[in-house]
């Protein structure tokens, strides 16, 4: 038999009991002294954006720590790299300018969630500070902060994220190019996609 819809939050509560104070009312409207330490050290974040539509999508951004510039206590800015111009990203906010970001820091459990409005600058006064590999950002994201929170850390703990010894061996997972062509009809096989990845890797990244 099929589970029983839960369609209102009153549903949820009968499951859920309320959030502590503490839970509750930890968002706040700006980025504070230790959260702003704590992004300039991120050198990963995941960026989520949406359709007009309502269709959404997650991309993961990386570059080394610093690449995220903390530009004022309400707005956070980074430079869009080199991408398969697909601009899911880059579309979804310029029809829907809201976004969620939560920015990660290798081997720490906690991570930090902003959420805020985006726009998207050209040749914007700080975008040299983003040089990588002598490539300039002709492009940049800045966010504006409409709340930011802490997240604990009982998903990395559950899932032993961070632990080397979890890790699944290499050789049992499917390859980049083994997943290209069991998503689509391509003429090239599995290892010519992988070589096709490597070659990406090396020569396209900033």
């Amino acid at each position: 038999m099929p589970g029983t819809p839960i369609t209102t939050l009153e549903q949820l509560r009968e499951v859920i009991d309320e959030p502590s104070k503490l839970v509750a009312e930890k968002a706040i409207d700006h980025i504070d002294a230790e959260s702003r330490r704590f992004i300039e050290a991120c050198p990963f974040f995941l960026l989520a954006t949406s359709a007009a539509d309502g269709s959404c999508d997650v991309s993961p951004r990386g570059d080394p720590p610093g690449s995220v510039l903390v530009l004022d206590d309400r707005t956070v800015a980074f430079g869009d790299r080199k991408g398969n111009r697909r601009l899911d990203s880059l579309r979804n906010i310029i029809a829907q300018p809201q976004v969620g970001m939560l920015f990660l820091v290798p081997g720490m459990g906690e991570t930090i969630r902003l959420n805020g409005t985006a726009r998207i600058v050209r040749n914007a006064p700080y975008a040299d500070r983003l040089t990588l590999r002598g490539v300039r950002p002709e492009l940049t994201i800045e966010i504006s902060v409409v709340e930011l929170y802490l997240h604990c850390a009982k998903a990395f703990k559950r899932s032993a994220l961070w632990e080397p010894d979890s890790w699944p061996e290499r050789g049992e997972l499917p390859t980049g190019g083994q997943l290209l062509r069991s998503q689509g009809e391509f003429a090239a096989s599995a290892r010519e996609l992988d070589d096709y990845l490597d070659k990406s890797y090396r020569t396209t990244m900033y």
